[in-house]
């Protein structure tokens, strides 16, 4: 496998080493629990990356938009891990058992991190994991390389695009990636001199919105991909709605499912928002009520940020709850804080519990059901 550095020796030790407090997902009824997957592998240099998605533009909801890989649990006895091992697998072709991995590779799994609400009232649980590589073989002609032998398997009517970022950088303002700060350096120098003289951020943007009754950092990261480093799904998606053949199998080797659990609920998904189709924001399940701006392709000077499209774009616009399960991730691993302003508190245990003590989060999911602020609210004034 690749050596890792001593920082990224570090970070895997730390999250093996978190114990996440208490948790209300087990509380939660079956309709109303979610998992997503930080999959989490070394570059050549040594450094940690996490696996991301961009979800099919074939898709009901929130079509072209950056994702962990995750969904909604099947069970009650299905762990948090099960849940989101198996998403992954049905996604992006990540087997879910190390024997049906390619010789030599393992998954490790570290730590859960504590639940996120989503405001179609979803207790979503981050789970931790390490794609460990075999090491390389010379001799014998082995080269292993994570991107290329186990991430390029997608299924075209959950996922369009796979990608993946610096994990450690999702704690800084600035990008880390030396060769994208070469690349981009004159681009960089030409917006400073267009905005006369206040250089726009390329890598991180954030601002305060009202949330939980409470103030909420909205994070906002462009992630770097270039040729070769972004896999797109092989053919065009077909939509939910077509008809399938009851044998056809997923991508990965997997059995499809049947219709009725191909059109799952897509508001299970942990997105953020790189569309440039018209929503109802009022209905968003991931984030809070924001201006519209945020649910929209943003106007930005930079084309390349501004495509709609992932075959086309050169950053990826990753926010929204995924982008602070990311940054309380990496908070963890990294023990440290990021240098931009952020929530100290992680995850959102305390709310989901106030919110089923007034009721809601219930085993009967009713349609179009959203957390308003009325309903913020009153949790907020609520004891537990």
């Amino acid at each position: 496998m690749s050596v890792l550095t001593p920082a990224s020796k570090k970070a895997l030790q730390n999250l093996r080493a978190f114990i996440p407090p208490p948790t209300n997902y087990y509380r939660c009824p079956l309709k109303r629990r979610a998992a997503v997957l930080i999959l989490l592998f070394a570059d050549k240099r040594g450094d940690l990356r996490v696996v991301l998605t961009i979800r099919s533009s074939a898709l009901k909801n929130y079509a072209g938009q950056a994702a962990l890989p995750g969904g909604k649990a099947d069970t009650l006895h299905e762990t948090p891990f099960q849940t989101a091992r198996r998403e992954a697998f049905e996604e992006i072709g990540l087997p879910q058992n190390d024997t049906e991995l390619p010789p030599g590779y393992t998954v490790e799994h570290l730590t859960e991190l504590p639940s996120n609400l989503a405001m179609t009232e979803l207790g979503v649980r981050p789970c931790v994991a390490f794609l460990r590589t075999p090491a390389p073989s010379p001799q014998h002609g082995l080269n292993p390389d994570a991107t290329r032998d186990i991430l390029p398997k997608l299924d075209p009517r959950e996922v369009e695009a796979v990608f993946t970022a610096n994990f450690r950088n999702f704690l800084y303002e600035r990008d880390l990636d030396v060769d994208t700060a070469i690349e981009e350096g004159e681009e960089k120098e030409k917006k400073k001199k267009e905005s006369g003289g206040e250089e726009e951020g390329v890598w991180y943007k954030g601002s305060w919105h009202s949330w939980h009754e409470s103030a909420w950092r909205m994070h906002q990261f462009f992630v770097p991909v270039r040729k070769g480093e972004v896999w797109l799904a092989s053919k065009k998606p077909e939509r939910y709605t077509a008809a399938r053949n009851p044998n056809e199998k997923k991508p990965g080797g997997a059995m499809q499912k049947k219709e009725e659990e191909g059109k799952k609920e897509n508001d299970t998904k942990t997105t953020t928002a790189t569309t440039d189709q018209k929503r109802n924001t009022s209905n968003s399940t991931l984030q809070p009520p924001l201006p519209p701006k945020f649910y929209e392709n943003p106007k930005m000077k930079n084309e390349n940020i501004n495509s709609s499209s992932p075959r086309k774009v050169e950053r990826y616009r990753v926010f929204g709850m995924t982008a602070r399960i990311l940054v309380d991730a990496a908070r963890v691993a990294y023990g440290q804080e990021p240098e931009y302003e952020h929530n100290s508190h992680f995850g959102d245990e305390e709310m989901i519990a106030k919110l089923m003590s007034i009721g809601r989060l219930s085993a009967v999911k009713k349609e179009g059901e959203v957390l308003t602020r009325e309903v913020m609210r009153e949790a907020g004034r609520a004891k537990i």
